[in-house]
């Protein structure tokens, strides 16, 4: 299970786990099931909100930072070093989070009326989604959360609608990648579900 490093190892130390290296590659059946690769995505979706209609809306994919252009399961140690993010060796997500966002906002969308995407050659309001946070937060060695920050923008012939930053976050039931991966799925759908509600307050306007 992958957990992220807090400590260098010393000198002694590092010979120790070497030497104990040497033993497992030469003997150790198991070594390769533990350097395996684990991969994350959302899970199963949820159970649809309770909100109501919304009118037909192109859903374009979600746009993301270069650092978040990638399957990189990402962490950050704010009790050490928050300005340093790092990322998990051996746990990946399935795609780039932008890309399961993406899947997880249309699929929501599509419970309460006409998901659209960018190449739909439909007239309709166009929903434009820039993610810029998507992180497991250690706030100290055993405590975590998933943190998730997003601006979302509503346009219609090219005039904004409406605009706003939205910002999820979630505990992880556990300090490792597997506990971050739970907490970041269990965020994106709070992230989603504000989203959806946003839109239904702007159903009117945009309908006009």
């Amino acid at each position: 299970m992958s957990r992220p490093i807090h400590r260098l190892l010393s000198s002694s130390a590092a010979l120790t786990v070497l030497l104990a290296f040497g033993v497992l590659a030469a003997g150790c059946m198991s070594a390769p099931a533990a350097l395996s690769d684990t991969r994350f995505d959302f899970g199963p979706p949820g159970a649809a909100g309770s909100g109501g209609t919304l009118p037909a809306v192109k859903v374009l994919d979600v746009s993301a930072p270069e650092v978040l252009e990638s399957n990189r399961l990402l962490y950050r140690l704010s009790y050490a070093d928050a300005q340093q993010i790092a990322s998990y060796a051996n746990s990946h997500w399935t795609m780039m989070p932008s890309q399961l966002l993406t899947q997880r906002l249309r699929g929501a969308l599509s419970s309460h009326g006409t998901v659209l995407t960018g190449a739909d050659g439909v007239s309709a309001p166009v929903l434009k989604v820039d993610l810029s946070q998507f992180e497991q937060v250690f706030d100290s060695q055993t405590e975590s959360h998933a943190a998730i920050t997003a601006r979302a923008t509503l346009t219609k012939s090219g005039k904004v609608i409406g605009q706003r930053t939205f910002v999820a976050s979630a505990p992880a039931s556990s300090a490792d990648a597997a506990g971050g991966a739970r907490a970041l799925a269990t965020a994106s759908d709070d992230l989603v579900a504000q989203i959806a509600a946003w839109l239904g307050t702007q159903a009117l306007v945009a309908s006009q």
